[in-house]
């Protein structure tokens, strides 16, 4: 390579460095924005907050009963299932199936 494809290449590599950082670094700002936003709508109102809180567990234990119920359903369909096969290869073996349990 040349050196003036070289130091072209790097000056690219530069270019995306910098554009690079200078996107993180608005992130970062407007990341910091929004924190000092949060805590200061938090210090006007913490009672909104709590209740916001209680109203987010009462949510997750609601959600947490839910998927319980559905996952006890599913346990209890799928033996219902595997109950139904058995009887099926019962009668269709009759005493074999014991035996073959055995």
């Amino acid at each position: 390579m040349s050196e003036e494809k070289i130091a072209e290449v790097e000056e690219e590599s530069f270019q995306k460095a910098r554009g690079l950082k200078k996107m993180a670094d608005r992130w970062r700002s407007s990341h910091i924005h929004c924190l000092w936003q949060m805590t200061l709508s938090q210090r006007r109102n913490p009672y909104a907050t709590l209740r916001m809180q209680v109203t987010m567990a009462q949510e997750l234990a609601l959600a947490n009963k839910q998927l319980l119920m559905v996952r006890q359903a599913a346990l209890h369909q799928l033996f219902e299932k595997e109950h139904r096969q058995y009887q099926q290869e019962l009668n269709q073996m009759g005493k074999a199936f014991y035996v073959e349990r055995l």
